[in-house]
Order: structure tokens, then sequence, then C-alpha cells
């Protein structure tokens, strides 16, 4: 029988390296440079939106956009359900319509600002975006599936394909029943009152409000139950937090707290340092925690060495979208270094230090904005 090997065809991991770290000293690498083309992060000035318009809101695309007709497209539900069922878009449009405003960050923001530093999707800290995503509620739907009481793990499937360190795969993630079944997680259609485009999961995505970013599955497919919990890539392997290769780590789940500083004055055109005019200056940003409610935000005007609290404005959103705050500030001539810390309902702060993960995940360590302000 002849075999790959006889005709010398590459196997899928020959196309597909492991996972590195970047060598100290090296910079982006072309790869990497060639993913941050097809992915973009929010710009900061665009914080000023309470909602952000869906061309700028964050992407970040695994694999390729699929090609998929809202028309014919359909969503299964199976695995250990009582039910297994197969519903149109159509079908989801005539159940219940919810829209929530819901924060959703990538899980590998602030990545390029560990050292040493993950070589992946270079994220600084614009990996961000704050929309109104509408469609049904998912609970019914598992329910009218009837869920076996003895499933453990919830798995949903995109119709992106590709290959990921070695393994090929439909893109795949997984949430605990729990999780799967709270009233906020959303099939969602639309997105700012508007179908969703292709790069946002066009004709259906998951909205899992408070989990990172990876949770949301876009080109949303099927959903399986599983009664045992789920070893796919993307959960078992990709997005946990670990010290080493041979860590199994823990898991990446809800978004940790974060603020930022939307840039006051006007940028120079390579380096994006601000520049300002001395005299009263007010300095503004967003906050957010996939934990709990913002209560707090701290800003610093000297690179950390002080901190003053800033003002809250009242939530726009619910539990699970960004929250504005606002600082009133004297601009005095020289350099400056400007930042803000969140802190949420549960306690948690944003750290001015950042512990350090092989793959870069979670990384809320405090924004630095650098400032000129230059008299007229």
């Amino acid at each position: 029988m002849t075999t790959v090997d006889d005709l010398n065809v590459p196997a899928v991991s020959e196309v597909s390296g492991p996972a590195r770290l970047a060598e100290p000293g090296e910079g982006i690498t072309t790869e990497e440079l060639q993913l941050a083309a097809r992915n973009h992060g929010i710009p900061l000035e665009a914080l000023r939106y309470d909602v952000t318009p869906a061309g700028l809101h964050y992407l970040l695309i695994h694999y390729d956009i699929p090609e998929l007709d809202a028309e014919t497209h359909t969503l299964t539900v199976d695995g250990a359900v009582d039910r297994p069922l197969t519903v149109s878009l159509a079908e989801l449009r005539e159940r219940p319509r919810v829209t929530r405003r819901v924060t959703l960050e990538c899980a590998g923001n602030g990545r390029t600002l560990l050292e040493p530093r993950a070589v992946s999707q270079p994220w600084l800290v614009e990996a961000v975006g704050n929309a109104e995503w509408t469609g049904t509620p998912l609970a019914p739907l598992l329910r009218e599936a009837g869920i076996d009481p003895q499933a453990v793990d919830v798995v949903f499937t995109g119709a992106d394909h590709g290959v990921e360190r070695g393994v090929e795969q439909d893109f795949q993630r997984a949430l605990p029943v729990t999780d799967a079944l709270r009233e906020e997680v959303l099939l969602a259609y639309e997105m700012n009152g508007a179908p969703l485009l292709p790069q946002h999961g066009a004709p259906l995505r998951l909205i899992v409000p408070g989990w990172y970013g990876m949770a949301h599955v876009k080109w949303l497919r099927s959903i399986s139950v599983l009664t045992e919990q789920f070893q796919g890539y993307q959960n078992a392997s990709a997005y946990r937090l670990r010290q080493d290769a041979g860590d199994p780590g823990v898991p990446v789940t809800r978004i940790e707290p974060r603020a930022l500083v939307r840039p006051p004055g006007f940028p120079d055109f390579m380096s994006r340092t601000r520049v300002v005019r001395p005299g009263p200056c007010t300095l503004d940003g967003r906050a957010w925690s996939g934990h709990a409610p913002i209560v707090g935000v701290e800003v610093t005007t000297d690179g950390g060495a002080t901190w003053a609290p800033a003002t809250l404005d009242e939530p726009t959103g619910g539990d699970f979208a960004w929250r504005r705050w606002r600082y009133e500030w004297t601009a005095e001539p020289g350099r400056h270094v400007l930042g803000a810390r969140a802190t949420d309902a549960s306690g948690r702060t944003q750290p001015v230090e950042q512990p350090w993960n092989r793959g870069g995940f979670a990384n809320n360590l405090v924004q630095r904005v650098e400032v000129a302000v230059i008299p007229e």
C-alpha cells in the first residue's frame, strides 16, 4: 500500500510549528507581522464611543473567514441530550430577542509587553471593543434539547478550519454546563443593530459576557453536550496559563480588570507619543472586568509614583460593558507617563508588575501613555 511517506507528501504538522518564546532581543517576526496585518485592535481614540462602531472593534480571526449562506445556515444541538435539534437562522430569529452591551477582549491582549514574549499575534493593549449584540438566549435552547444530568461541558464548533501547532481542527471551545446555562449567554446574529459582518462571525456567533474573546465562537454551526471534560486543542492546550511547556496550567476564562486611557492631545506619527499643551486637561478612558462591576479607577501622571482617584460615570450598559472614567489634570511642561488602574467589586485590581506566563495571556498590566507637554 502506498503511504504518505512514499509520496513524499508533508504531514500537517510540518507546516505548523510548535509554540515558542522569542529569543532575547528578537524583533517582531514576519509571521507575527502577517498576523497583525490580518487582525487589528481598536484605535485608542475610539474609546470615546460608548458603543464601538463595528469597523473599529478589535478583530482576531484564527483561520479563514468561512463562506456561509445565512439563508441555508443551520445550528445543530446534539450529544448528551434527550432531543437533538437542528434550527435555522430564521427559526432562531423567531425566538425571544435580546440585546446586550458586552465588552469583548482578546485573551492575548498585552502579550507583546511581557518579556520574554510568546511568538503569536503581537497585541499591545488595543484588543478590545464594546458592542451591542442581539440574538436569542442559549439556555432555553439547551433546556429544550434536554441536557443529560451527567453533562459536564458544552462544546461550540465554528465553521472556520485550520491547523495550529500541528493540530488540524475546526475552531472549538467548550463551556462548563453551568456557564453555558447563564441567562446572559447569547446566540447572536446582529452587532450594533445590523446583521453580523463576515469578520465578526456572520451569520451566527456565541456571546459569553465576562469571558475572554476565545469563548465567543464565531461562525457557529454546532453545539454538543458532553458527559466528560472537553479535551479539544483550544481548551486543553491553547488557552492555558502555564509557566513552561510541560506545565498543564490552568484555563483562561474570565476577563481580568483593566482600565485604558484615551490618549490626550495629538500624536507623533511614528512613536505615538502624545503632545499636550500646558494647562487644564481632562483625562478619560474606559474600565471593565469580567469578574464583577468596576467600582474604582485610579490615575497616575508620573509613571506610577503617585495615584489619584478618578470619577466614574454612571454605567451605560450593565455589568458586562465598560464604564467611562474621568480625571482633571493640570498639565505642566515636561515629559509625563500616564496610566490608569481598575478595581472591580470582587476586589481584583490591575497589577503594576504583571506575573509572566508562557502564552502571554490575561496580561492586564497598567498601560503607559507617554506625553510631552509642550507650550505652543
